[in-house]
């Protein structure tokens, strides 16, 4: 994990531990999908343009946090707790770690502006946007699942709240899933992307690899709660 102000390290720290420990929490994903292998997806995430089924996770060192609630805990809609209370329904990468979802029946698209949003649980310590607790992460997406393409991300940030072209930076607003349809990074929080800053026009999967390697087993590396569309194309309908 990683801040990039001084104050709260260390009681954040404490309260992930003590969150962790009413947790049974496993070496391995306890939805009897071995870690890297294909989660079953989830139908009630699939009624909203958020992230579906999990294709791949490849945890990193430390990771461990989530795994019990695997893959549920980063389909659907997020579960942000505000600018200053970062969400405990997060699965934890570890350093290193990534994982690949899926977003069956839709697909992203470019749209005008932000085409997806990953939620993290960034949050400001004392509502203080330039010590940001942040846990940066890359992103990449794909068409097909195989040849994959990277937004670029500055995971050292410039030591002022900035971590540009990275996740896990903007915390994630307390909002109704159902009502703000199409999503509005302006109101839900989390880190926006577009696809036309990589010259693409449609995508089908999302990655995301833990840039922060930092962190304290089992609560290592960038924390997940969700991925969201915000220009959305159903695959199952009829040109």
């Amino acid at each position: 994990m990683r801040r990039s102000g001084t104050r709260g390290a260390r009681r954040r720290e404490l309260e992930w531990l003590a969150a962790s420990a009413l947790l049974a929490v496993t070496s391995g994903c306890s939805s009897g999908n071995p870690a890297g292998a294909p989660a079953p997806g989830n139908p009630a995430a699939a009624e909203l343009p958020y992230a579906s089924a999990v294709v791949s996770f490849e945890p990193g060192d430390e990771a461990g946090f989530g795994e019990d609630a695997f893959p549920d805990v980063v389909l659907g809609p997020p579960h942000g707790g505000g600018e200053q209370a970062g969400s405990l329904d997060v699965l934890s990468l570890g350093k290193g770690g990534s994982i690949v979802l899926g977003f069956e029946p839709y697909a992203i698209v470019d749209g005008a502006g932000a085409d997806f949003v990953v939620f993290e649980n960034a949050f400001w310590p004392g509502g203080d946007p330039t010590a940001v607790f942040a846990e940066p992460g890359e992103v990449s997406v794909s068409e097909d699942g195989e040849e994959w393409r990277a937004f670029p991300c500055d995971a050292k940030g410039d030591g002022a709240g900035h971590f540009t072209g990275c996740a896990g930076i903007t915390p994630t607003e307390k909002y109704d899933a159902k009502s703000l349809l199409p999503l509005e990074p302006a109101l839900s929080g989390g880190d926006a992307f577009d696809l036309a800053d990589l010259g693409l026009t449609r995508v089908r999967f999302v990655k995301i690899r833990d840039r922060s390697n930092a962190g304290a087993t089992p609560t290592a590396g960038f924390d997940l709660d969700a991925i969201g569309i915000a220009t959305a194309e159903r695959s199952d309908e009829e040109p």
